[in-house]
């Protein structure tokens, strides 16, 4: 659907604001809000400033680009007492992180809070309706962006944001444009929850395929047997079942130190990939000195994250971190099945299971418990058979997955250029409502 421009426009005076409804006025941000302010962090080795608080105290991973219903952590009134620079901002304040990670994220208030230091707070509405604002900010928010000062940690600082100047409309419009928003935000929000809810289930699917494949085979009508392991079940008549240090074991090679290896890491949704193809920390080692040498066809694992996921197969040859184990085949196998099966969640569980620690983020899987774990070891043939079915399968389900990934791209991007086309004049949705 497309709408119309108004009859007549005239010079912002902003160059990234260009020109506005001729009707319009154009404010600066600090006419149409009150109180522009921020927080503190009260410090964190101070009991009595948190235990038992009940003051919300909003941090910047709060921001939800929404309306914000709730958030992580609360002060007492004694911190609020002691802090001049804490203020409790009303429902319906907007808040901007002005820096770090989230730099330009949103949110708006629905409850009293204050804020921590990274916050910007725009509070004090006058004469300008709230919704139509926050979607302003939405719209506008890399232009936004593109204001930020400093090189490391660029800063969107509360002088920048008190100086920007918007478009404003009669308060009717405004009302006008921000229920028209709303309406078709919400159309496209439905149909990127459409979209997401797809992904997942083709992630189930996927997970599903994989693992009936690995646990018994392609032949639905071979004869089974219990395998006599409880999360396994019945598996193929003719498979084995043998503990892990039967086909594999643990390798110590230090790598040479001549700092020519790619340096490999192992993450949990991607599996082993060299370190350049995510991190913008070049391909090679600075020094390899207490690095395990790696071989294509080796299983690294991350000890620590095992459980989650952080193991797979290396399709290269490098060199990788000593907090990791690396894994080599002792008998003709084929590495890619082993992949796909000790990726799979019926083995993260046994993972966890079998690895040592007092609480989840330190447990470790080490070899000595992961050799003894027993495993279905199909003949080899079958491991490439299976390996070759997995490849094709889990293709096809990718490839629906980028499908759908690519589509709520699209959505976004036409949700924000729907925005800031309407909050900067670009449409005229008035008869749209």
């Amino acid at each position: 659907m497309s709408f119309p421009p108004y009859p007549k426009y005239k010079p912002s005076g902003v160059e990234w604001l260009g020109d506005v409804p001729e009707h319009w006025e154009v404010w600066k941000m600090a006419h149409a809000f009150s109180v522009i302010g921020s927080g503190t962090t009260p410090r964190t080795d101070n009991r009595t400033y948190y235990d038992e608080g009940d003051i919300p105290w909003v941090n910047t991973g709060d921001l939800n680009d929404g309306i914000l219903e709730a958030c992580e952590k609360h002060i007492t009134r004694y911190a609020l007492a002691e802090h001049s620079s804490l203020k409790l901002y009303a429902p319906e304040s907007i808040l901007i992180a002005m820096y770090g990670a989230t730099i330009g994220k949103l949110g708006r208030l629905s409850f009293p809070a204050t804020v921590n230091q990274a916050c910007c707070v725009l509070s004090g509405i006058s004469s300008i309706d709230p919704s139509y604002i926050f979607f302003w900010f939405v719209g506008l928010r890399q232009q936004i962006l593109s204001l930020a000062t400093g090189g490391g940690q660029p800063n969107i600082s509360q002088d920048i944001i008190r100086s920007l100047r918007v478009g404003c409309p009669p308060l009717v419009e405004q009302t006008q444009i921000a229920a028209f928003l709303d309406r078709e935000t919400g159309k496209i929000d439905e149909l990127v929850a459409e979209q997401r809810r797809l992904i997942e289930l083709l992630k189930e699917k996927r997970q599903a395929v994989i693992s009936h494949a690995v646990t018994r085979g392609l032949n639905p009508n071979a004869p089974t047997k219990p395998s006599g392991i409880q999360w396994l079940g019945n598996i193929p008549e003719h498979w084995e079942i043998l503990a892990t240090k039967r086909f594999f074991r643990l390798i110590v090679e230090p790598a040479p130190n001549d700092n020519d290896f790619e340096l490999l890491s192992i993450y949990t949704d991607i599996g082993v990939r060299p370190r350049k193809e995510l991190e913008a920390k070049g391909n090679k080692a600075t020094t390899t000195d207490g690095y395990w040498k790696v071989k294509m066809g080796d299983i690294i694992v991350n000890k620590l994250l095992a459980w989650m996921g952080a193991i797979g197969v290396s399709n290269y040859d490098g060199v990788t971190s000593p907090a990791y184990d690396i894994l080599r085949k002792t008998r003709p196998l084929e590495p890619r099945y082993f992949d796909y099966l000790f990726r799979c969640g019926i083995c993260f569980t046994e993972f966890r299971r079998h690895s040592r620690g007092i609480m989840d983020m330190r447990l470790r899987l080490y070899f000595e418990e992961f050799g003894q774990l027993p495993m279905p070891f199909p003949p080899d043939k079958e491991q490439v058979e299976i390996v070759a079915f997995l490849e094709g399968e889990t293709a096809k389900l990718d490839a629906l997955t980028a499908e759908a990934e690519r589509a709520i791209e699209l959505l976004q991007e036409r949700r924000t250029a729907l925005i800031s086309s309407a909050v900067t004049g670009k449409i005229d949705v008035r008869n749209a409502v």
